[in-house]
């Protein structure tokens, strides 16, 4: 049985300028222990719709329009009440957030921000909090944890500032870890290390991960599945080999092409040509066939779904599902 099954989810934005269709019809699925990258370009709804999972899109202008997210065989995220939603989220449902600087609060400890799921969802005495917190600091890789708890978070690094926020989400050993792009902004050693400790965290309480990233090496390395997503909708799905090896969506294609590291020394650097379409205008069609290379006439007249091309891997492509055009 799925840890997390979402189906139809779709999520908007209520502004004076109009309706922006961020998440449009995003199903997906997440198996116990495993770990699933959602993988685009920015706007194309990766994070917008894992923060709707756990109610954390500001309301308003956002809205969860329609969908379900059936968590653990048991409980409809999108449809439960706020304390049932409050007991799952940070406890059960832990997430590490893209820029830990505005994350973490600048006026608290960082003992006391650690702490604090303990104390919410454990009701555990505070001294025995702060041994436990000290022991997270130490999983993490900080040194003289004892005494880094009473520092506030501007005295920390970067990379000392994700792993405290790593080490906020582990905490309560949850179920499901969503880490939105985790490795933004720290160079190359320091993602290596934070990558390789929330795989070996994993792998020690057996949760499942969900990784947003624009990082295809990233996700390549980590994943066992992987979502291409694009305009709020999820193009291509498939195991992390299917989908860099034999990419059936050409947008997941071009992605490929414009890594800086495949390109030939001295040939000017792939890119994709045109901009994102604008979600709060109605898109008839693939979103895509206006940047695509491979587009025909009904690309972007007729309405796309997912399909199946092979077990586990389906693509939105209307020209690959009607079996005249191999990517």
């Amino acid at each position: 049985m799925p840890l997390l099954t979402v189906e139809d989810l779709k999520t908007s934005f209520h502004t004076r300028e109009g309706i922006t269709a961020a998440v449009n019809g995003v199903s997906f699925r997440i198996e116990h222990g495993e770990t699933l990258g959602i993988v685009g370009e920015s706007g194309s709804g990766k994070s917008v719709g894992c923060y709707s999972l756990v109610d954390l899109i500001p309301r308003p202008p956002g809205k969860i329009e329609s969908g379900k997210a059936i968590f653990d065989n048991t409980t409809d995220l999108l449809s439960c009440s706020h304390s049932t939603l409050q007991g799952i989220r940070g406890k059960r449902i832990a997430m590490i957030f893209q820029d830990p600087m505005t994350s973490l609060n600048p006026y608290m400890r960082i003992g006391d921000q650690l702490i604090e799921p303990l104390l919410i969802h454990f009701d555990m005495k505070r001294k025995q909090a702060i041994r436990k917190g000290i022991e997270a600091l130490e999983e993490v890789g900080i040194h003289d944890a004892e005494n880094r708890m009473r520092s506030f978070p501007h005295e920390f690094s970067g990379g000392m500032r994700q792993r405290v926020m790593i080490a906020m989400a582990l905490i309560t050993e949850p179920d499901l870890l969503i880490a939105d792009e985790p490795t933004t902004a720290l160079d190359v050693t320091v993602q290596a290390q934070i990558l390789e400790l929330i795989q070996r965290e994993q792998e020690n309480l057996g949760m499942a991960v969900i990784l947003i990233s624009h990082d295809l090496a990233v996700v390549s390395g980590f994943c066992d599945r992987v979502n291409i997503m694009y305009a709020g909708r999820i193009f291509e799905t498939g195991p992390t080999e299917e989908i860099f090896y034999n990419p059936q969506h050409p947008y997941n294609r071009a992605l490929q092409k414009s890594i800086p590291g495949l390109q030939a020394k001295g040939e000017e650097l792939y890119t994709i040509k045109g901009m994102p379409p604008d979600l709060s205008k109605r898109v008839t069609g693939c979103p895509f066939s206006s940047r695509c290379e491979y587009a025909v006439d009904y690309c972007s007249q007729e309405p796309i779904r997912l399909a199946e091309t092979s077990p586990g891997h389906s693509t939105a492509c209307l020209r690959v599902q009607k079996e005249n055009l191999t990517v």
